[in-house]
């Protein structure tokens, strides 16, 4: 039967080494934990909050993220596109998500501040309303992306074709803006 464990503080576990129990985490704070390589299978983590956890190559196939936080998380190669669906809303402060993939998935609204999104897919996403706070975007992949009313002001290394994705109000930076431009190789001098 698998496990409910509720408002209880993982700190400095590593769950490679002991790994986690099936079941439904909700309202958890997981502190300074390895999550690196696990397999988190069929695990629901409802309204949890990781700080400091290294998630590198984590197994996240039909994992549940239920508003969720993350903060000053490694979350590099994530796969998010293999969670379930079902209620995935989540949030990043600080955290680095280099090469992870978010392909298909469902995030309006999402809040990424201050992270390292290098490399990251988000093809065919719906990001409307999105919020990309002082994020380095080289070379994250925007195709078929909804990024309506999308905030890139404070954000850099933007690169996006904007025949392939959606625009309508979003915002950038002048240097933002300019990464809407690279697919015509032009020079603009200011």
């Amino acid at each position: 039967m698998d496990q409910y464990i509720q408002e209880e503080t993982f700190k400095g576990v590593n769950f490679f080494e002991s790994p986690l129990q099936k079941g439904t985490y909700e309202s958890c704070s997981f502190n300074n934990c390895v999550f690196s390589n696990c397999y988190l299978s069929n695990i629901i983590f409802e309204e949890c909050t990781f700080s400091d956890c290294n998630f590198s190559m984590a197994h996240l196939k039909n994992a549940s993220f239920r508003d969720v936080i993350f903060k000053d998380c490694k979350l590099m190669g994530l796969r998010f596109d293999e969670m379930d669906d079902f209620l995935f809303q989540v949030s990043f402060i600080g955290c680095n998500l280099q090469l992870s993939s978010f392909y298909q998935k469902n995030i309006p609204k999402t809040k990424f501040v201050h992270c390292n999104l290098e490399g990251t897919d988000f093809s065919e996403v719906n990001l409307l309303g999105a919020t990309f706070d002082q994020c380095n975007l080289r070379n994250a992949i925007f195709d078929r992306t909804n990024l309506e009313n999308v905030d890139f002001s404070t954000s850099n290394h933007i690169q996006m074709d904007p025949e392939k994705n959606k625009l309508k109000n979003a915002k950038f930076s002048t240097d933002g803006a300019l990464g809407l431009l690279a697919k015509y190789n032009i020079k603009i001098e200011y």
